[in-house]
């Protein structure tokens, strides 16, 4: 189920039907995980044939009314004002994803080592963006954002000075990781590769006022290197050199720390959840597509949230393990979990209450799990 504010927003731009379908696919995406529009299709439950109801999702993915500024943008702007105080600071992540011939641009939200999507686009070519695409991502996301206090994070495709320049002059904070190859000079010195710099595990250095390219008109940025010891037998191969227009080298450590986020929610999207790689989609209907997934994966994880508040987590998803500070399951599939755990209980509802009527020694932990039953069905 949406939230009911979701569904404040999307009643403004869709009509009863688009709506309703709307929230079948959503619906359906929760269920099967699966973004085929085949797979979609055999199992919508609309009572006309097969191939009718594939062209009825066809149709549905070419509205002008499922567009991300219009649909969604009103949502994550309302969905991040609830969970951030205006003014505070948001760690925005640009990264980038390509299967088969899809390209995917996007910028997210961190938030609770997850990433919510913001904005996203379809590159009309394989391989790394340029500085052209990267700010037709980024220009809605900075005016959509101006009440908070920006900060970009991006791995080494988008570690170029040219990048780091405009969004200083878009007074937005950033961290970007450098390839080593890169030159820097500080003040009175000659240019020299970050691969000159004497580092090892555990160490880090803070270079105040540099240069990074050779080239005139850039001004001079800070330069963070760090090398993460090794923890639990695993090392990092390479150390970070990160180029930000952040003060301090502690603050610019964490707030890049919180990238990986992004890939979780990659996998989220992908194998790991929606089986977004399997769409054989055109870019348009992929584009609207990600934007169902978008509300979907969010929804989840504000019902994974309620669960948590509801302290009925345990009736969905395996406890954390004491020994391990990471958590099992995020916030994203403890909603997931208990959605299709309440799906299988209607489905199976005769069968469920046959078998507890007939254990008579298990009669209260049954009543428990009825009332924790009732509880998450709440928060869907």
């Amino acid at each position: 189920m949406l939230p009911s504010f979701y569904q404040e927003f999307l009643e403004k731009y869709l009509n009863k039907s688009q709506l309703i379908t709307l929230k079948m696919l959503v619906w359906l995406l929760q269920n099967q995980k699966q973004v085929k529009i085949e797979r979609l299709a055999a199992t919508l439950p609309l009572p006309i044939q097969q191939n009718s109801r594939r062209r009825h999702l066809q149709r549905f993915l070419t509205l002008n009314a499922l567009s991300v500024v219009l649909l969604w943008f009103p949502i994550i702007e309302a969905l991040i004002n609830q969970y951030f105080k205006l003014g505070s600071q948001l760690t925005i992540a640009m990264d980038r994803t390509q299967w088969q011939e899809n390209n995917v641009l996007t910028v997210s939200v961190i938030y609770q080592k997850r990433a919510w999507p913001i904005y996203w686009c379809l590159l009309e070519k394989d391989g790394s963006s340029n500085l052209t695409e990267q700010q037709k991502v980024l220009r809605p996301v900075i005016r959509l954002l101006k009440k908070y206090k920006l900060v970009i994070i991006g791995d080494r495709e988008f570690h170029s000075v040219e990048l780091a320049q405009w969004l200083h002059e878009q007074n937005v904070g950033f961290v970007l990781r450098q390839k080593k190859d890169t030159t820097f000079r500080q003040k009175r010195q000659k240019f020299q590769p970050l691969s000159s710099i004497e580092i090892y595990p555990g160490v880090r250095c803070f270079y105040t006022n540099v240069n990074v390219t050779q080239k005139r008109g850039f001004g001079r940025f800070n330069l963070g290197v760090y090398w993460k010891r090794k923890y639990r037998s695993k090392q990092e191969k390479d150390a970070w050199y990160l180029l930000t227009n952040l003060p301090d080298l502690n603050i610019a450590l964490k707030i890049y720390a919180q990238r990986f986020g992004i890939e979780a929610m990659f996998r989220d999207c992908k194998t790991g959840g929606y089986n977004l790689e399997d769409s054989q989609a055109n870019p348009d209907r992929l584009v609207r597509l990600i934007l169902l997934i978008a509300l979907a994966m969010t929804s989840a994880w504000i019902q994974g949230q309620k669960i948590k508040l509801q302290r009925q987590q345990s009736y969905v998803c395996r406890p954390q393990e004491q020994s391990k500070t990471e958590k099992r399951h995020s916030n994203f599939w403890i909603g997931l979990y208990g959605f299709n755990w309440i799906i299988a209980w209607h489905e199976c509802q005769v069968w469920v209450e046959e078998l507890v009527s007939s254990i008579r020694n298990k009669q209260t932990y049954y009543q428990r799990g009825l009332r924790a039953m009732k509880l998450i069905q709440q928060a869907l």
